[in-house]
């Protein structure tokens, strides 16, 4: 690979984070923002915090049985 070519890139990955370090310095500061917020953050806070969903049980897993309810015993 030609070295002029890798320094190209490391430069356009470069200009990339440091945009990147930009937007989320700016979100920590916080603060009064003027103007409407960017779309994916509006939606993100009327959606309100993110909530871990229960496991589904693997379609061939058996159903457990309740204590006492056995029709063996009679």
């Amino acid at each position: 690979m030609d070295i002029t070519k890798i320094l190209e890139e490391l430069r356009q990955e470069h200009a990339q984070l440091e945009e990147a370090i930009l937007s989320l310095e700016r979100l920590a500061a916080g603060g009064k923002r003027r103007g409407r917020p960017p779309a994916w953050l509006a939606a993100a806070q009327q959606r309100g915090p993110a909530t871990p969903k229960a496991k589904a049980k693997p379609e061939g897993a058996p159903a457990k049985k309740k204590k006492g309810t056995d029709s063996a015993e009679g």
